[in-house]
């Protein structure tokens, strides 16, 4: 089956959907969504979130990746479950970072994609050292 670009983008977006609504049923925190299109080639946006332990990263990623898998989507790769500091789950056009918040301040990945530092909204101050309250993320 041949699907037009526009049909693509919406699969991606559902998907997309699907993975920050997995987030959202484990209680993941700062939850932040990337668009990558116009930086990469190997994948369409980055999903970036943390959980408050290795077992609550590790329930994440799992979580994410049973309703991924469900609905028949493939499932690239996944890295660091057995940690947890750190689990990457990689579904093709989206790749899903779940963190602890001290290692995600660490690595900054916001700011690597999107050029503005992480700053946890549950510590008051979102980017560019805005309130959080008064931050509203991009749209998609």
């Amino acid at each position: 089956m041949v699907f037009t670009a526009e049909a693509q983008r919406m699969e991606v977006k559902q998907l997309l959907d699907m993975v920050v609504d997995a987030l959202d049923d484990i209680k993941a925190h700062d939850v932040e969504v990337i668009d990558t299109r116009q930086l990469s080639t190997l994948f369409e946006w980055v999903v970036v979130a943390s959980g408050d332990s290795n077992r609550q990263t590790k329930a994440l990623v799992r979580h994410v990746f049973n309703k991924v898998r469900d609905a028949g989507v493939e499932v690239i790769g996944m890295e660091g479950e057995h940690v947890g500091e750190w689990v990457l789950l990689d579904l093709g056009p989206i790749v899903v970072h779940v963190m602890q918040p001290a290692i995600r301040s660490y690595y900054n990945l916001e700011e690597l994609w999107h050029g503005r530092p992480y700053r946890p909204k549950s510590a008051g101050i979102g980017p560019g050292g805005l309130p959080a309250a008064s931050f509203a993320s991009e749209p998609m």
